[in-house]
């Protein structure tokens, strides 16, 4: 499965990116897939691959490209419950940087440099993200409905807060169909609720779903969050919402 690394020219510079597509010389339809708070890394890359033997071109952006390339912190191999701590304690700089407005720039670069690529089909994308990256796939997909046409979310925490710029209230620009994929203490049921409700009163079509006997990070095999059977049951998710949504040939 080939894959390569690219540079996106963005508004504020130049993001560095892993790409990997299906080796066939043919196009095949885009997939952006945004990282969790750990970043780009090999499970991610690994993930990339996965998918792209399914028929997709995926594009891996590092949202964090502002402060370095990647990697920008030293992380173990598996990243155990103590060392995650730690660990999103040197991230959560960049987490916090990466304000609204930053990211709707990002994700106009990132969609337009996918649909660039030649290996690349016409029509829509789909963008799918895990951890925080979940909340920038749906920022992504509302602010470009037109291009954006599947948004899958897994283990994504915070869709609800009291914020103005909460996902749950971009429910009314969304036209993708959607899968969101909750750990079960990721969310309350009120907000899962709260979420629901703003996505029916939208209209949207979507699923919205707790993964049993999960923790925060289930599909990530470098950490101990991981859980293989959950990360199963997501591909069994993810692959029909893909080959449903995305224009193939």
């Amino acid at each position: 499965m080939p894959s390569t690394t690219l540079q996106i020219t963005t508004a504020d510079g130049s993001a560095d990116a892993f790409a990997a597509f299906p080796d066939d010389g043919e196009q095949h339809p885009g997939v952006l897939l945004y990282m969790d708070v750990f970043g780009v890394r090999p499970v991610l890359e690994q993930r990339a691959r996965e998918l792209a033997e399914h028929g997709y071109y995926v594009l891996v952006p590092n949202v964090y490209y502002r402060h370095g390339t990647t990697p920008l912190v030293e992380l173990p191999e598996h990243i155990s419950n103590d060392a995650r701590i730690a660990i999103v304690d040197q991230l959560m700089p960049f987490v916090e940087a990466h304000t609204v407005d930053r990211v709707l720039r990002d994700a106009d670069a990132y969609v337009s440099f996918l649909t660039a690529q030649p290996e690349v089909s016409a029509g829509p994308v789909a963008a799918i993200g895990y951890c925080m990256g979940a909340v920038l796939a749906l920022r992504t997909a509302a602010a470009d409905p037109d291009r954006v046409a599947a948004v899958a979310g897994f283990h994504p925490g915070l869709l609800v807060t009291d914020a103005p710029e909460s996902p749950h209230r971009l429910a009314p620009r969304l036209t993708a169909r959607i899968h969101l994929a909750h750990a079960e203490p990721d969310m309350t049921p009120e907000a899962i609720a709260e979420l629901d409700h703003a996505l029916d009163a939208a209209g949207v079509d979507y699923t919205s779903e707790i993964y049993p006997g999960t923790v925060h990070g289930f599909t990530m095999s470098d950490t101990s969050a991981f859980n293989p059977a959950a990360l199963q049951h997501h591909w069994d998710r993810l692959i029909p919402l893909l080959a449903g949504t995305l224009t193939t040939g």
